[in-house]
């Protein structure tokens, strides 16, 4: 199973839990729930978990149960609070995959319609609208902070591996020169070593204009 998939799973199932939970007698400790997160968060973060994908995945699960709690027990569609999910998806899309978004946006809608109130009018269901055009734009920022993440982490590789072979290179060439000091018998000797001199010259000067 992919990494995409996982994420959206997880994700789907802290949506289901942040409706759930409101209907159950949990909903009077919502602050003291919220509370326990950001404890949780902040303790796997220091003493756990380190690597980076981890973390971000954590992140986007407790930001998800926090905010959509606070929304559902505010009144749901007609929370003054829900405006915070246009966030939430801008925030998954930078954090996880792009899809992971557009997956969480449809577990949202799915959940929100749901639990309308039956007779519902226009006004009611433009919030759970506006999600579904939102998404669209929250992926297409994913996807470009993506592509500027892999760009940086290349050209990054690639200052590594050429500052890694002129240092190699400049290393050899001051072997020769140390050679040819230790062995200098005249003109010749020194003539390799202007070389290499030279040489080393040239080698600083592409790495500076690199």
């Amino acid at each position: 199973m992919s990494k995409e998939i996982i994420h959206a799973l997880i994700l789907i199932v802290a949506v289901a839990a942040s409706f759930v939970i409101p209907k159950t007698n949990l909903a009077h400790y919502d602050l003291q729930i919220g509370a326990g997160l950001f404890i949780i968060l902040f303790l796997s973060k220091k003493f756990f978990i380190l690597s980076s994908p981890r973390s971000q995945l954590l992140e986007s699960v407790v930001f998800s149960l926090i905010i959509l709690l606070v929304i559902n027990t505010t009144g749901g569609v007609g929370s003054p609070f829900f405006f915070l999910l246009y966030f939430l998806l801008f925030s998954l899309s930078l954090l996880l995959e792009p899809v992971v978004s557009l997956t969480t946006t449809i577990a949202l809608i799915i959940f929100f319609l749901l639990n309308l109130p039956p007779s519902q009018g226009l006004k009611q269901l433009l919030p759970i609208i506006s999600l579904a055009f939102l998404t669209p734009f929250a992926m297409l920022l994913g996807q470009e902070y993506m592509e500027t993440q892999k760009e940086k982490l290349q050209r990054q590789k690639e200052k590594e591996n050429t500052f890694l072979f002129l240092s190699l290179t400049v290393k050899n060439h001051l072997k020769s020169i140390k050679q040819a000091v230790e062995n200098f018998l005249g003109d010749h000797q020194l003539r390799q070593i202007k070389h290499h001199v030279q040489a080393i010259e040239r080698l600083i000067e592409r790495f500076e204009n690199s």
